[in-house]
């Protein structure tokens, strides 16, 4: 499981600098550096090992092929995505498009999302908390599970 935060970098050639905590589960998990680096709406940069990723796709292969949700959000993790390989240095290469989309420039954070890491631009991700509190609706969705 991936979970928490931790600030990494984007440098100039837009490779991100996977932190050394994710960095390691992602290979003890997966024993394998492909990534596939994509997004559904550019708000925000998700990796997934691809391993992640193809369990998605084997998911949305039993849709009908004219299913529009499937369509759709094949087509936005397609423009955003492309795959990719974390490098000896531990960085992993976020396409130009969504980079400028997501504004993942300099300092960003990288969150543990269970199965796939998240990027956000700082600013970016302190609005959005701000802008979606943990509801009581919320609440009772999780409460069904026991959390």
């Amino acid at each position: 499981m991936l979970r928490g935060n931790y600030t990494a970098r984007i440098d100039e050639k837009g490779r991100l600098k996977i932190p050394t905590h994710f960095r390691r589960k992602i290979e003890e998990a997966y024993n394998s550096n492909e990534v596939y680096v994509t997004s559904l709406t550019g708000e925000s940069v998700q990796i997934y090992p691809l391993k992640e990723w193809e369990t998605i796709e084997r998911k949305l292969a039993l849709l009908p092929t004219n299913e529009a949700a499937r369509n759709i959000y094949v087509m936005g993790t397609g423009f955003w995505g492309q795959e990719s390989e974390i490098d000896n240095q531990g960085r992993v290469l976020i396409h130009p498009l969504l980079r400028r989309k997501a504004e993942t420039y300099g300092d960003v954070a990288v969150l543990g999302s269970l199965t796939y890491l998240n990027v956000w631009n700082l600013d970016r991700i302190e609005r959005f908390l701000a802008e979606n509190p943990f509801t009581e609706e919320h609440g009772a969705v999780l409460a069904r599970l026991g959390i």
